[in-house]
C-alpha cells in the first residue's frame, strides 16, 4: 500500500509538472510581454550568480590540474594536460557544474520567493487585481534562466581555464601563450557547440521545477522550506538526466 501511494503521488506530481510545462509554453507566445520584469530577473539571476559560478570554476579548474598532473606525469604525457583539462571543461565539467551551483541558488530563490507569495496570498492578489502572475512571475523567471545560464557557462569556462594555467605552472613552468594555444587548438566544433546548446535546457529544468514548487507551495512556512529544498533535489536529478540524454543524442549525431 505505501509503495503504491508513493508511485501514485510520483506519477501524480509528474503531471502536474507537466501540465505547468505545457502552462508556461502556451503563455510564452501569448501577449503582452513583460520586458521590464524579464530584464530586472535577467539581473537577478545572472549577475548576482557570477561571483558564486566564477568562484567555483576558478578553484575547480585549479584542483582538477592539480590532481591530474601526478597521474600525466606518471605516464609521460604532462605536455597534454592543458588540451585535456580544456576539452573536459569544456564539454562536460564547466556546464554541469555550473548548473548545479545555478539549482543550489537559483533554483531554491525560485523556490522561496514564489512559495512566499503564494503563503502570503500575493499571487492571489495580482489575479484578482486583473494582473496575470503566472506571466510576470513564471515566465519571466524562466526566460531569464534560459538566457543567462548559457552565459554564465562560457563565463565559468573561461575562469576555470584560467585556474587550471595557475595550477600547471605552480610546479611547472608553462606559458599564457602555449597554454592557450593548446586547449584551442585541441577544441573542436562538436565540443564546444552541443555543450553550449544543453545548458539552454539545464536552465529552462531549473526554473521550471523551481516555479513549480514555488507556485504551488502549500500554506505554511514549512511549506516553503520544502519547495525550496525539493526545488534544489529535483533540479539537480533533471540536469543529470538531461546531461545523460545529451551524451546519447549527441552520439546518435556523430559529434563524438
Amino acid at each position: 500500500m505505501e509503495r503504491s501511494g508513493s508511485a501514485k503521488k510520483f506519477f501524480n506530481e509528474a503531471g502536474e509538472l507537466a501540465a505547468f510545462t505545457g502552462r508556461f509554453m502556451f503563455q510564452w507566445f501569448r501577449p503582452r510581454r513583460e520586458s521590464a520584469e524579464f530584464l530586472r530577473q535577467c539581473y537577478v539571476i545572472g549577475y548576482r550568480s557570477l561571483s558564486l559560478v566564477g568562484l567555483t570554476a576558478f578553484i575547480m579548474g585549479l584542483v582538477l590540474t592539480m590532481q591530474l598532473r601526478p597521474s600525466m606525469l606518471e605516464y609521460g604525457a604532462e605536455s597534454q594536460l592543458p588540451a585535456i583539462i580544456g576539452i573536459a571543461i569544456v564539454r562536460e565539467i564547466g556546464p554541469v557544474i555550473t548548473a548545479l551551483i545555478f539549482a543550489g541558488k537559483i533554483g531554491s530563490s525560485i523556490g522561496a520567493e514564489l512559495g512566499s507569495m503564494k503563503v502570503s496570498e500575493q499571487i492571489d492578489a495580482m489575479e484578482v487585481s486583473g494582473t496575470n502572475p503566472f506571466k510576470y512571475l513564471v515566465v519571466t523567471r524562466i526566460m531569464a534562466s534560459m538566457c543567462m545560464l548559457p552565459i554564465l557557462t562560457s563565463l565559468g569556462d573561461a575562469v576555470s581555464l584560467y585556474g587550471a594555467y595557475l595550477g600547471i605552472n605552480i610546479r611547472g613552468n608553462t606559458s599564457f601563450h602555449l597554454f592557450w594555444s593548446q586547449v584551442f587548438e585541441n577544441l573542436s566544433f562538436s565540443d564546444v557547440v552541443p555543450a553550449f546548446i544543453k545548458t539552454f535546457f539545464f536552465g529552462f529544468a531549473v526554473a521550471v521545477v523551481g516555479c513549480y514548487k514555488g507556485y504551488n507551495s502549500s500554506k505554511g512556512t514549512a511549506g516553503v522550506g520544502s519547495s525550496a529544498n525539493s526545488a534544489v533535489v529535483v533540479s539537480s536529478i533533471f540536469i543529470f538526466i538531461i546531461d545523460l540524454l545529451a551524451v546519447q543524442v549527441t552520439d546518435l549525431l556523430g559529434f563524438n
